[in-house]
């Protein structure tokens, strides 16, 4: 009777004001309550520390994963102690205790266990895995054994040499075409076969991580790959032919051969000159081989008393008295400057290389019109230099020097007459460097790789 009435007298002290008097209501409505987590009761009737931690010692035994795991109870207060297997465990572990009915708070003191021991889980795990892999076997082989038939297939394709060297324009396009059949066929056989598996997943992880190596490679051989494309527009476009005399940038040779990674030249000395082919793509290319016709220009000053149309008829009548420089174009003789003592006159002449060599031309013209306007009178004066004295030095007989050519009278042009020996006519083309060239074309192994295509047209 006692303990019903102490139970009476706790009920009321916990209702609310308005229960208490008849026909009160709140001016507000009460909020509705929050729902909880179900509670878990210990026994029935039962708060106690004991029956606490007796009932979650119950439950946490059912559980593998806390059998290391200590329980003490003391004023509702739940101290757990001991190790679990991962790190959600000690969450849950807490989680657990706090829905028994009677726990105030719980004191987590769990730990992951990260001893030795706990490679025996793995190997568990390791062995379940090998088990999945011995069942899938069969399926395995035959998506293994359909990526190696189609990867077959495509180095087959592949291999069809001569067909491809139909198609494409050049031997280094042809490689390159049957090297991207292979590696589309490939990826197209790793493709098919993860898909066989189910491993889409896997697949799109794989070719994102190749994406972005792709992606770093590219930066890192960003100039290999540069060189390596201008390789394939140089043997498309074909700039030049074997052996044709061309200046690229600064860089003067006859052409041996063009390959996949550099143009090869022979300079003017016979020494090999390998220029990277990035650099051949970018550069300014004088081609001297491709017009046979080829201008020379020279400059020689004559006396500033001088008559210059007179100097110019009479170099003008020199240069076409040799028979190496053409009459269409016309050679010319053109006044380009008047220096302190002297005027330059600037003598063009044109040439045929295949018949005669521009060098030994240029040479022996300029010899044969420095002769022909020393002759006709004109004077090829040397620098002159005007000085100024103070007051206190004599003044120099000015009167007299000027005597001797104020009062000489002005050339008189004369008929220019051209004589040469036979060792200086001989102009003829000088081919040494071009017969060397022809000579490593005909015999040297590396000419296989020669991307130059006669058949072409030169760009």
């Amino acid at each position: 009777m006692l303990k019903f009435a102490l139970a009476l007298l706790v009920g009321v002290a916990a209702m609310p004001a308005t229960a208490l008097v008849p026909g009160a209501a709140s001016e507000t409505a009460a909020p509705a309550p929050t729902p909880t987590a179900q509670a878990i009761e210990a026994e029935t009737g039962a708060s106690d520390d004991e029956q606490i931690a007796r009932r979650l010692r119950g439950i946490l035994s059912q559980l593998p994963a806390f059998a290391e795991v200590a329980v003490t109870v003391n004023e509702g207060v739940v101290a757990l102690s001991g190790t679990v297997p991962e790190e959600g465990d000690i969450a849950r572990a807490e989680e657990i205790a706090s829905r028994i009915t009677g726990v105030v708070t719980v004191e987590n003191g769990l730990e992951r266990d990260l001893s030795v021991g706990q490679a025996g889980g793995v190997l568990t795990s390791l062995e379940s895995k090998l088990a999945d892999a011995r069942a899938l076997a069969p399926l395995g082989g035959l998506a293994l054994v359909v990526a190696i038939a189609i990867a077959a297939f495509g180095y087959l394709l592949a291999g069809l040499t001569g067909l491809w060297r139909r198609v494409a324009p050049n031997s280094f396009l042809a490689e390159l075409i049957a090297s991207a059949i292979r590696f589309v066929f490939v990826v197209l056989g790793l493709v098919i076969a993860l898909d066989m598996l189910g491993a889409g997943a896997l697949l799109g992880a794989v070719l994102g991580g190749a994406g972005v190596i792709g992606i770093a490679l590219g930066f890192a051989m960003r100039d290999t790959i540069e060189n390596y494309v201008a390789s394939l527009m140089l043997s498309l476009r074909q700039p030049f032919r074997a052996n044709d005399h061309v200046v690229i940038d600064d860089l003067e040779g006859r052409v041996i051969r063009l390959t996949s990674r550099a143009t090869v030249l022979m300079t003017l000395e016979g020494n090999h000159l390998r220029i990277p082919n990035s650099t051949v793509f970018k550069a300014v290319i004088l081609n001297y081989t491709r017009n046979p016709q080829r201008r020379f220009e020279f400059k020689l000053g004559i006396d500033a008393d001088d008559n210059p149309e007179a100097a110019r008829k009479v170099g003008r009548e020199a240069l076409e008295a040799l028979p190496f420089v053409l009459a269409d174009p016309p050679p010319e003789v053109r006044t380009v400057e008047v220096g302190d003592s002297n005027i330059v006159l600037s003598f063009l002449g044109w040439v045929d290389q295949e018949e005669s060599d521009w060098h030994k031309a240029r040479s022996r013209a300029i010899g044969a019109v420095k002769a022909a306007i020393e002759e006709a009178g004109f004077a090829l004066p040397e620098p002159i230099y005007r000085l100024r004295f103070d007051s206190r030095t004599d003044p120099l007989p000015m009167a007299q020097v000027a005597e001797g050519s104020a009062g000489k009278p002005p050339p008189v042009p004369k008929a220019a007459t051209v004589t040469m020996s036979a060792e200086d006519a001989d102009v003829a083309p000088q081919n040494e460097i071009a017969e060397l060239v022809d000579k490593e074309r005909r015999t040297d192994s590396e000419q296989a790789k020669d991307l130059l295509d006669e058949g072409r047209p030169v760009e």
